[in-house]
């Protein structure tokens, strides 16, 4: 991959900062306020601001080793600061907080466990040498933070407080089930992976059977769950926050997850007849009992 010019990565990082920007305006209206700060755009800030700091001994070192790690940081950060701004809360706001936190700590650490024993990421092996790409990157998680959390920071930060009601327990209900999915399917993959009889092979058992990407079908669907607990209690401009199922699922689908681990697994095993009797019968995302 040529390098590219510095105008190539500023201007992705521009827009990145704008629409983390519009996100924390529209975040902020009629929330809670600390003075005259918003409590919803001090968070937005602070998500951008922990992984510019992380960029810069990662940069200096060239590693990416704690780049998921910073990304759960970042999360227990905003959510945190996001809960003892915003006084007391109820049912919904406390939930949500529970369900980011529960979220992001057992994602990131099983994350930065296979990391350290990897010992790399492919993903940065070209760009981690070269400082803007590289920051263009840690931009783009303060951005992941921002936009995935978005509706939960609203309703902890909006100051609305309702019963949690149907629509909440349905949201929640479904939060569960995404979660289950992307804890097993990441469960199943560990153990396939520490097996030595299954070295150089691909994963076709157990939600894999499903799925040839069973973990991030249920990273949208329990965003997709958060964002419905959100609903009762959105007003104005944080509608805006509803973003948030809506950007992991092109993130997942149409950036970097799905098409790279798909590009990557036909470089490896395409042309196998396992392998592409597995493709034409597996779905790529939505999980589907496997016919036999």
């Amino acid at each position: 991959m040529a390098e590219r010019s510095a105008a190539e990565n500023i201007i992705p990082i521009i827009i990145a900062v704008a629409v983390g920007a519009a996100i924390a305006w529209a975040g902020s209206d009629g929330g809670i306020r600390v003075g005259s700060i918003p409590v919803f755009a001090l968070c937005a800030f602070l998500a951008f601001a922990i992984n510019w700091l992380a960029f810069v001994p990662a940069a200096l070192t060239q590693t990416e080793h704690y780049y998921d790690l910073v990304g759960g940081i970042s999360y227990v950060t905003v959510t945190v600061v996001a809960v003892v701004l915003s006084g007391p809360l109820d049912l919904r706001a406390t939930l949500v907080a529970g369900m980011v936190l529960i979220w992001s700590i057992r994602l990131s650490g099983f994350l930065f466990i296979r990391i350290s024993k990897a010992g790399n990421d492919s993903r940065f092996d070209e760009i981690k040498t070269r400082p803007l790409q590289f920051l263009l990157a840690w931009t783009l998680q303060g951005l992941w933070v921002l936009l995935t959390a978005g509706a939960a920071l609203a309703v902890i930060t909006g100051g609305v407080r309702k019963p949690l009601g149907l629509i909440g327990a349905i949201g929640l209900a479904i939060w569960l089930a995404g979660m289950l999915i992307e804890i097993t399917a990441d469960q199943q993959k560990s153990r396939f992976r520490k097996d030595p009889a299954n070295q150089g092979k691909f994963i076709n058992t157990g939600l894999w059977a499903w799925s040839r990407h069973p973990n991030y079908f249920g990273e949208i669907v329990l965003w997709i769950g958060m964002a419905i607990v959100a609903i009762p209690v959105l007003q104005g401009w944080q509608w805006a926050t509803l973003i948030s199922p809506v950007f992991v699922y092109l993130l997942l689908t149409r950036v970097s997850g799905v098409p790279m681990l798909e590009d990557k697994a036909d470089e490896r095993w395409g042309g196998q007849d396992d392998y592409e009797d597995y493709k034409r019968r597996t779905p790529e995302l939505v999980l589907k009992p496997p016919a036999y």
